[in-house]
């Protein structure tokens, strides 16, 4: 899909002990159906293969609409600058772990889609996680997919034999773009509207890897290579995790679904959720912060999930702008990318860096995981006599 403009420009890869498999998985053809990128502890082979990071150019066209440019001039620029960047993983490459693995459920931001986090993703899939990239369809994606059946006419141009004709034959794709704002329509109700959709998408996906680790069989319309059967999750651990519109779409989340223990709120915008939800909330929650978008009555709005009986954390990473989560930090030169504030003032790689470790602590904590390298509490032993 293209070339690169410079050498040292990547995704960095992932610092955990396993490698990273990736793979695409969507149930139920339909716009009401699942479709997210998962991220896994994995073998190495020889012939896996690393996924391009924008899966083709339908994706261009959908950030130009997000960015409202030009479509034809947009894809040569993106194709040019983005086009030969590959996902910190192995495409389709065979599911590995010592034991049941810890589910992360993650919601992308606004104009964004499935495969832009993955250096999020692929750094928790090292570390011995399991993660669901969902790709959302209430048409906050800049773009996304699903399939319809074609009509009779259709059919019936193409002279195929209905006794050989699969499935996936009578399917056509069909392209879900980003819906802008209407002139003078009120940007709140199609925002809670949206976030409410995305709530339900990521309870989706999780309902999907239970019935996989339940053992049934799942029919992926994608129809990679995978061995679902082989994927062994935790489903007493779970968590959901997004950045921006996903970071509200995490406090949707944990209200409507329990078996989500904990939440990540990466520079969350609050803006899209109803006020009556925040007293609703009864798991951990840990708001990541970038210093330069967030504002007074943002925070205030975090403000209101503050408890004294539920931990609920936050910090903010110094010298990071609000598009230092997802990918495209690491994929631009310093004047362009600061130009188009997809850097700060701080590495991106430390920022990444700050922010995984901060969740991974969050995580081990709030899910009952084991580290060999932190000790619960204090090593020291207090006699009770000099408290």
């Amino acid at each position: 899909m293209g070339n690169a403009c410079s050498n040292h420009l990547g995704i960095p890869p992932a610092k955990g002990p396993h490698a990273v498999g990736c793979t695409d998985f969507m149930m139920d053809h339909t716009e009401k159906g699942s479709f997210f990128r998962l991220y896994y502890p994995c073998q190495e082979t020889e012939k896996a293969e690393k996924p391009d990071w924008v899966p083709c150019r339908e994706y261009f066209n959908g950030l130009a609409d997000f960015m409202k440019i030009n479509r034809s001039l947009s894809e040569k620029i993106f194709n040019y600058l983005f086009g030969s960047f590959k996902i910190p993983a192995y495409l389709d490459a065979p599911f590995k772990s010592k034991e049941k693995c810890p589910v992360v459920v993650f919601s992308h931001g606004l104009g964004a889609f499935r495969t832009l986090y993955s250096a999020i993703c692929a750094e928790l899939a090292s570390q011995g996680f399991i993660v669901a990239s969902v790709e959302h369809r209430d048409q906050s994606a800049s773009a996304t997919y699903y399939y319809r059946e074609k009509t009779e006419s259709e059919k019936a141009s193409e002279n195929v034999p209905n006794t050989s004709a699969s499935a996936q034959d009578n399917l056509v794709i069909e392209w879900m773009y980003y819906r802008s704002l209407r002139h003078g329509e009120s940007e709140f109700p199609l925002r809670n509207r949206q976030v409410k959709q995305r709530g339900d998408e990521c309870i989706l996906a999780l309902d999907k890897l239970s019935e996989i680790n339940s053992g049934i069989a799942v029919q992926n319309v994608l129809q990679t290579e995978f061995d679902w059967t082989t994927l062994e999750s935790d489903m007493c651990r779970i968590a959901v995790m997004g950045h921006s519109f996903g970071g509200a779409t995490v406090i949707e989340a944990l209200c409507k679904e329990v078996k989500f223990k904990c939440g990540i709120a990466l520079d969350s915008w609050m803006f899209p959720l109803d006020d009556e939800i925040f007293a609703r909330v009864k798991q951990p929650i840990f708001f990541i912060n970038s210093e330069k978008f967030q504002w007074a009555g943002n925070i205030s709005r975090m403000k209101k999930l503050d408890s004294a009986v539920i931990q609920r954390k936050m910090i903010t990473i110094s010298g990071t702008v609000h598009q230092s989560f997802p990918d495209f930090t690491f994929l631009t030169g310093n004047w362009i990318g600061k130009l188009m504030k997809l850097k700060g003032e701080i590495d991106p790689e430390l920022a990444l860096d700050l922010s995984n470790r901060a969740t991974l602590a969050f995580l081990q904590r709030h899910l009952g995981m084991n580290n060999e390298n932190l000790i619960q509490g204090t090593n020291v032993t207090v006699l009770q006599s000099a408290i």
